[in-house]
Parts: C-alpha cells; structure tokens; sequence
C-alpha cells in the first residue's frame, strides 16, 4: 500500500512540475511562436496588437487581444479576420518541447470577411508559394489545420464574385475537425432576427471541400417554427446536389426566425408545410428541383421546377399536379369575394399588383379539383406565363361553373392596371358565372357563348366602370326569378314568381362599364319575348325593358315590363304606357277614318288619307263664304 502511495504521489509531483514549466514560458513569446507557425502554413501574417496572456484552464494555451489575419491581396484592404480576442490552444506535449502545435482556436466577436474571385478561388485557400519557405511545387494550396475552432458572437461577410455581399451577425460555431483528411462536425448557431437558428452536421473531406471540390454533407436546421435537412454534395463554389427535406407546423414562426419579418401565408397556402426534393444549384444561380412533393396545409401536390436567379428578375419554370385542392380560407375574406359587392358597391381599395413585378416565369397546373373562395373548378389545366409585370393565365380548359371554359386572361402592370380576357365556354350555369363572378343570381339555365373584355384602373371600381368589350350567349331552357311573364300574359298561369323559358339568346357590347343588348330573344311557352337595354356594370344597375307578344286568336297581345334599378333588388313592373300607346293609335286613326268619310258624305268630297281635314274644312268654308258673298252682292 505505501508505493501505492508512493507511486501516485510521485505521478502528482510529475505533473506539477510540467504545469510548472508551462506557467514559466512568455505567454507573447508563445504568440509570437504561434503567429509564426500560421504565417509558415498559410504565407499570411497573423498579428497581435493587444496583450497575451498565458492559460492553463480550461486550456492549455494563450489569450491574445486585438488579432487580425492578414486577406488574400486579391480580396481587399480588409483584413480576412479579426477578433477582440483569441483563444489559442496548444499541445501542451510539444510545447515542453519547443514545438507549437495549435489545437484549438476560439475567437470572441470576431469578424471574418469571405471572399470569391473569378476563377472561384476563396480567400480562405492558401498558396505555399506565398511564404518564403516554398515547397518544390509551389502552387500546392495548403490549410491551416486545427482539431477545434470556435467563434462566440461573429460577423459573417461573404462575398461572391459579382454579387452583392452577404452578412450575417451573432454568429456562434463550433468545428471539429481532429485530422485533416477526416470529416469535421460542425454546430452553428445563427440568429438573423434574434431568434436561435441552429445548424448542425458534418461534412466528409473538409481538406477537399476548402480546397474547391465538392463532397458530401450532411446539415441539419432546427429553427421555431420547423427544421430542415440536406443530405449530399456541396462545394465552396456554391455547387449542391443532394435531397432536401423541410417540415414546418408553423410557417410565420420560421419566416420571422430567418429574417424575412411577419409573414403569414393564409390556410391552405402554407401554414403548415411538408416537403421532399431531390434539389441541384449551379453555383452561379440556377436553382433545380426534382421529383418536388409538398403539403401545404392538406394541399398536396407533385412536380419540378427550375428558378433561375441570374436574370434582374427569378425565372421561374414548374410544372405542377395536384388531385384535390382548397383554397376558400384563403380566398374567403369580403375583400376578395365578388358576391359581396352588391351590397357596397364594388370595392374601391387600390389593388397592389406589384408582385407581378417579382419574377418572370412559366408554370403548369393540372388538378382534378380546386375550391377558391365560391368559384368550384372541377379537372383542368391552367398555364400561366409571366413576363415584364404582365401575366397570361391561359384554360386548357378549366371545368368551372358545372362547364367548360377555355380561352384566355391577362393582367398587365406595366404602366398602369390593365386586365383583359378571351374566353369560350359551353355548359356553364348562368347562376354560378354570374352569381360568382357579379353577385347577381337571378338568372339560372346552361349557357353557351363567349366573351371578350378589357377595362383598366387600379380598383375593382375603376376597373368595372371602364370594362369595354363584346359577347354572345346562348341559353337552353332556364328561368330568372323576381317576375313572371307568363303570368302577365296569360292570367291563371304562371309559376309563382319567377319566368321559365325554353330558351333564350343574343348579343352584346360593352363599353365604359355599360353592356348594351339590343336583340335578345327569348321563348316562354308560347310567348316570344324581345328584350332590349343596359346593364350598368359600374353602378351594378339595370335598365332593361322586356317585350312579351302573344297571339290570341287574330289578335297580337304585347305588355312590355320594365326592369331598372340596382341589380341587387330592381324594380319590376309592366310598362303601362307602352301597351296603351298601340291601342291608342289605332282608336285614333279608326276615328280619322270615320270623319272623313262623313266629311266626304256630307260634303260630297272624296277625302283621302293623306289630305288634312282642317284643311278641306277650311278651303269648304271659304268657298261657301265667297258663293254667299256673290249672291249678296249680285241681288239674288
């Protein structure tokens, strides 16, 4: 038991004789020796312009103020790095020998400045043919070797060649990295707004990886909100191919955690968002994504696409399908649903159309159901192009109001809001295209036509009362509600309120938000009915008159109703004076006949239709005056 004791006395006694050793060697001339040996690794000075002081715990190494490491001559005035202080640990082994191995860095605030040239060459890739003890092959890139660095508190700037600068601040990472030809593990923590968003991984060949090739790589995010992770190749140069997995049960949260301030998508749009792709980047901004499935809150959808960052606007290229999709919370606000308008008026907030501005691109949808707000689509096909603020929304067809529609709409914002449309469609129900669309469902039956528009203005409003264009329609048997002619025309019949026809057609024009109709036809049982008039889009009013005929043995019957006032609630009554005034003209003209054929009895004249009574009177009068006058005169 005593040379136990003795044994393990004597090991302490060792090992406070190092440490002793250790204490008694100048902390600035270890500096001097560690400043040295970076500058033989790299060819780059590293000086230290505040105190040094020697440190045992929790490392074995030197705490040096005021550093700063010399940049590529290439990157700038700049210096690549400095720090308030650095923490430099050392082999303690070979130090007793003369010999500085570094094994640890930990830098506190410091402030690295990363740079890219033309030819994809970093800042942080060293030449030995920049120091003077230059190998036999003196473009060989060597790196300064470290088993472990740190940064507390960092400034990141990193700035490709040909770009705008990149910073990140309050920046925390941890590398370890115990053998230059082994994979390092990294954790970092960034906080773009305050909020921690960590980073953790590894990547396989460090050496090969600093040195400008590509390997593999593993990274993790975890960030409130979601997390995120990259399995694949990267590279200094920007490069990255691999599969990308993204998870998020709370999308404002993340958006806020990277920077990009309060956003919050709508439901449906990306509250919630799951996500797998296979991803590629160029390196020099050309985004690809493969083999794309997402979830945005039970909106599931498949595809690829390409994002072009090159141009001064993202080009973007996707072709997207989907089975079933709903969208109504999204679109569910009285802002955006058109059924409300009646009862304001249409909205006249200024619509903010910049985003069309954002990016140029081409994408594909193909669904077999889509619910927006009111509007139901059924399968279809929709393509919509974006170039210079201008977008063309083309239907290959889309299903929609229980038809088909094709054809095609445009927004442009190019110098001003402009839109405009060419559409087709067959089988749509009136009271879903209308009722959706304008908020009048009065007028029900399938409907075939087509319709031409365009209208500018920066408002709903503005837009409505400046739409100008052209349309046909073609309806098979329908009704509209809130009158009934035939109830009007034949008394006894009718169908309680409302008008059925069995069919209906006719033509308009638009222009400066009235539609004008002047040859609307329409059959109800019998009974033809002419319609002519307006309907004033802009004030959401009608003034619209209605003709019933009826043929009643050999008589024609027509009692004209009048339909004007806002569309919400019109005003419906037979136009009296209208039906009278025929009646009228032909008492009046049987009465004209009959005088004038007692004139011509009494008179014995031959009066005709084209003579003026008075006229004849008159002239009958005179000459009765003269004949007396005569008699008078000549005694008789």
């Amino acid at each position: 038991m005593r040379w136990v004791i003795r044994g393990i006395s004597a090991l302490l006694f060792t090992a406070a004789a190092l440490l002793g050793l250790l204490l008694l060697l100048p902390g600035e001339k270890i500096a001097g020796l560690a400043a040295d040996q970076v500058e033989k690794q790299t060819g780059r000075k590293l000086t230290i312009s505040g105190p040094v002081q020697f440190s045992f715990w929790p490392t074995v190494g030197i705490k040096a103020d005021g550093v700063w490491f010399q940049n590529a001559g290439w990157a700038g005035p700049d210096p690549m790095f400095q720090a308030e202080r650095l923490n430099i640990g050392l082999d303690a082994a070979d130090l007793l020998f003369g010999t500085v191995n570094i094994t640890e860095l930990t830098a506190i605030l410091p402030v690295l400045n990363l740079a890219v040239d033309a030819d994809g060459r970093g800042n942080w890739e060293f030449s030995q043919a920049q120091t003077s003890a230059a190998t036999s092959d003196p473009e060989t890139t060597t790196l300064l070797s470290v088993a472990r660095m740190g940064l507390r508190g960092a400034t990141l700037r990193y700035a490709p060649h040909g770009e705008a600068p990149i910073e990140l601040t309050q920046v925390d990472l941890d590398l370890n990295w115990p053998n230059p030809d082994a994979a390092a593990e990294f954790d970092i923590s960034l906080r773009p707004a305050g909020a921690p968003v960590r980073l953790t991984g590894n990547v396989e060949d460090m050496a090969a990886l600093m040195n400008g090739a590509s390997t593999r790589s593993r990274v993790a995010a975890k960030l409130p909100g979601g997390n995120a992770l990259f399995e694949g190749a990267i590279a200094t140069n920007g490069q990255v191919q691999g599969q990308l997995t993204l998870n998020s049960d709370n999308t404002s949260d993340a958006f806020q955690a990277v920077g990009l301030g309060d956003v919050e998508l709508p439901n449906g749009m990306g509250q919630r968002v799951d996500l797998a792709t296979a991803v590629t980047y160029d390196g020099v901004g050309k985004l690809t994504f493969d083999d794309l499935s997402a979830d945005l809150d039970g909106n599931r959808f498949t595809g690829e696409a390409t994002v072009d960052l090159t141009p001064e606007r993202p080009n973007v290229v996707a072709r997207l399908t989907a089975d079933a999709l709903n969208l109504s919370e999204a679109l569910s606000s009285d802002e955006t649903t058109p059924a409300s308008a009646p009862q304001t008026g249409w909205p006249t907030d200024r619509i903010d159309a910049s985003a069309l501005s954002f990016a140029d691109g081409d994408v594909s949808f193909t669904f077999n159901s889509l619910r927006a707000g009111d509007l139901r689509f059924g399968p279809s096909q929709l393509q919509l192009s974006l170039e210079r603020s201008r977008a063309v929304m083309k239907l290959q067809p889309a299903a929609l109001f229980d038809g088909q529609v094709r054809g095609q709409m445009v927004v442009n914002n190019r110098s001003g809001l402009s839109i405009g449309g060419d559409l087709n469609f067959e089988g749509v129900r009136l009271e879903q295209l209308l009722g959706q669309t304008a908020g009048f469902d009065k007028l029900n039956g399938e409907a075939v036509g087509q319709l031409q528009y365009l209208a500018s203005g920066n408002s709903i409003d503005a837009l409505m009362k400046s739409v100008s264009g052209k349309g046909r329609l073609d309806v098979g048997k329908g009704f509209f509600t809130g009158f009934d002619l035939e109830a009007l025309m034949k008394p006894g019949g009718g169908n309680g309120g409302s008008t059925v026809f069995d069919a209906m057609k006719g033509t308009f024009a638009m222009e400066a938000g009235i539609l004008d109709n002047q040859d609307l036809l329409m059959q109800v049982k019998g009974i033809s009915v002419e319609g002519a008039g307006q309907v004033l889009l802009g004030v959401q009013a009608l003034d619209y008159l209605f003709t019933p005929k009826v043929e009643t043995g050999d008589q024609l019957i027509s009692i004209p109703v009048k339909v004007t006032g806002p569309w919400a609630d019109p005003k419906i009554r037979p136009d009296l004076s209208r039906a009278v005034a025929p009646k009228l003209e032909e008492v009046k003209e049987d009465a004209k006949q009959k005088l004038r054929e007692t004139i011509s009895e009494k008179l014995e004249l031959d009066v005709t239709p084209d003579q003026n009574v008075n006229e004849i009177l008159k002239d009958r009068i005179e000459k009765e005056a003269k004949d007396q006058l005569l008699k008078f005169l000549s005694g008789n």
